[in-house]
């Protein structure tokens, strides 16, 4: 693996207006008459879908002007346009990969760059305020990359779910970091920008809780496990990483995982062939969870410390990333 030395980490903020009196300091850096007054006049801030290409022109005064105040309380005008501009060198355009609604009013953008090697995540407030702003290099496993399942899969739902976490960079995936789980995907139910309705400390509340995970592929159980309760939204278990969950064994030395069951849900026992589409249980929040969500991956192993994640060859036209709604495969 290679992955070039961090430029910036996550950083935090709210809006400060870049301006006051002529000469003035914004965060021990002086501020000159000029840069105050290209802020000034600019009325219009930058639209959350702009922010890719703005950054690469080097709007970087509109930029910082435009993140909130923990973020300029971390980072000076000054290091953040030396950062940025470094950042840039070698890039002629970024493409927006994926964006979507993280909480009510609250939206998230990734854009990549055309080799694939540069990524931008920036967080945006319903005002248009920055309010977390992460530029890094990507890593790159083309090796692994370019090796697909054997096997052709579904995904393991039956209504119309939604990629939290999918595809290959640590952005959009951040499974994609980790060899056993380089290549799976945690599946929410989304409606209106939101996983749940009510209170969110309720699993009841969540719409994937308790909704139907079906079997991606025909094959045998190998193990599947039940009876670990199911965590208060938010609070995980990490000594029961997969929770309830179920193995299945399909041709060609292939394993699928399926994690997070509900307490008491599963369906399947040791032994049972499964086709594709059978039930195997209801979504929960068990294990190494913070919400009610499907974890799917296909390894190399029974075994999941030992084993490798691979690529899945999914049934359909498009193998979908983090922010794509999916439906079954009929």
């Amino acid at each position: 693996m290679k992955v070039k030395s961090s430029l910036l980490a996550i950083l935090s903020a709210g809006l400060i207006p870049l301006s006051g009196v002529p000469g003035q300091n914004v965060n021990g850096v002086e501020v000159s008459d000029e840069l105050i007054q290209e802020v000034q006049h600019k009325q219009d801030r930058i639209a959350p879908d702009e922010f890719g290409e703005a950054f690469l022109q080097g709007e970087f005064a509109q930029i910082y002007q435009q993140t909130s105040e923990s973020f300029k309380e971390n980072v000076s005008f000054a290091d953040f346009e030396r950062l940025a501009v470094s950042f840039n060198q070698g890039v002629n355009e970024y493409e927006l990969e994926s964006s979507f609604s993280v909480a009510k009013h609250i939206n998230r953008y990734v854009w990549v760059d055309e080799q694939e090697t540069k990524g931008l995540q920036v967080v945006f407030d319903k005002h248009g305020t920055i309010q977390i702003l992460q530029i890094a290099p990507l890593a790159s496993f083309p090796k692994t990359d370019r090796i697909y399942t054997e096997n052709e899969y579904a995904m393991p739902i039956k209504d119309n779910w939604f990629v939290l976490w999918g595809g290959t960079n640590q952005l959009i995936n951040y499974h994609y970091l980790s060899p056993i789980q380089r290549y799976a995907y945690d599946l929410v139910i989304m409606k209106n920008g939101s996983t749940h309705h009510g209170n969110p400390a309720k699993n009841k509340h969540y719409y994937a809780f308790g909704e139907e995970v079906a079997a991606p592929a025909a094959g045998t159980v190998v193990e599947a496990v039940d009876g670990t309760r199911d965590n208060v939204p938010g609070v995980m278990n990490p000594e029961q990483p997969l929770g309830n969950h179920v193995i299945i064994k399909h041709a060609n030395g292939e394993y699928s995982l399926l994690a997070h069951f509900k307490k008491n849900s599963i369906t399947v026992k040791e032994g049972d062939h499964v086709t594709t589409g059978d039930v195997l249980g209801e979504c929960g929040n068990s294990g190494n969870s913070s919400e009610p969500h499907i974890h799917f991956q296909v390894m190399s192993s029974l075994d999941f410390f030992n084993g490798k994640s691979i690529r899945i060859q999914l049934k359909g036209d498009k193998e979908p990333i983090q922010g794509d709604f999916i439906k079954p495969i009929k």
